[in-house]
């Protein structure tokens, strides 16, 4: 949590944006996690998200989803997937943050009737991760979650959409720690030709009720797009646009060299 804090502390006394590439655990293979994690951070980003494959990814489009899925079928699991973290730790120097549904966290190591929750953060902690973001979890049922998660000093990162309202917008200002993920749209994750009308708007309503940094996510795909939002927010974050030069790449190590050109491409136009 205090490393995610100091990034973005750090972040706004040089006056530079966050620029934050989402990976899928274990895809393109299990064994490139680690790798891909160190590559991007020396490509220059300021944080780095890693998705946690699930089988009914509620808030992921068809690229994240098809990654998700061929993840799986190779055998990534929670475990492997902060194992992988933990393997570079001491090689990464930006905070990395998991984006994991509420389903895995509660059966993490067997446990029951929420002991999961406990026993993931701990996990989480151990390996590095310093943020989650739960997107199936609204603020206002978060409570356990939040609890388990600062406990082990992990911090518990909420989404705003352009469909909040203010009440909302304050709700999840006050329990967001780190920085708020504003929603760019209204769906799924995935790469668009253009950004949002809306976005401008729904940025300056979040800005009335915090002074949290606000990193925007969810469709942004190209340079051009990356440079024009981080004029309104403190950050980007890029996933489904990422994913997908990874999968055109495929294997190592084509993914690994891909991956960093783009997110290399994403930080010179910021």
């Amino acid at each position: 949590m205090d490393r995610l804090t100091r990034a973005f502390d750090a972040l706004r006394r040089a006056r530079r944006k966050a620029l934050i590439p989402f990976l899928v655990g274990g895809f393109p293979q299990p064994s490139l996690t680690g790798p891909l994690l160190v590559a991007l951070q020396e490509a220059g980003a300021d944080a780095i998200e890693v998705g946690i494959p699930f089988s009914d990814p509620l808030a992921d489009g068809p690229t994240i989803q098809r990654a998700s899925a061929q993840a799986l079928a190779r055998g990534t699991t929670p475990p492997t997937i902060l194992a992988a973290i933990a393997s570079v730790r001491a090689r990464l120097r930006v905070p990395v943050l998991c984006l994991t549904y509420v389903n895995p966290m509660l059966q993490f190591g067997g446990s029951r009737r929420g002991g999961g929750l406990s026993a993931f953060f701990r996990a989480a902690a151990a390996s590095g991760i310093s943020g989650v973001i739960a997107p199936d979890v609204p603020v206002e049922a978060a409570a356990e979650l939040r609890a388990a998660a600062a406990s082990s000093g992990v911090a518990t990162v909420f989404l705003a959409a352009p469909t909040s309202p203010p009440d909302r917008l304050r709700l999840i200002a006050r329990a967001s720690q780190g920085f708020i993920y504003y929603v760019s749209v209204t769906g799924t994750t995935g790469a668009r030709r253009r950004l949002p009308p809306t976005l401008v708007h729904g940025i300056r309503q979040l800005r009335v009720v915090t002074t949290k940094p606000i990193c925007v996510g969810f469709g942004i795909s190209t340079p051009a797009q990356a440079a024009r939002v981080a004029r309104l927010a403190d950050g980007v974050i890029v996933g489904s646009a990422l994913v997908q030069v990874i999968a055109t790449a495929r294997r190592a190590p084509h993914a690994v060299r891909a991956a960093a050109g783009f997110v290399a491409r994403l930080r010179k136009g910021l």
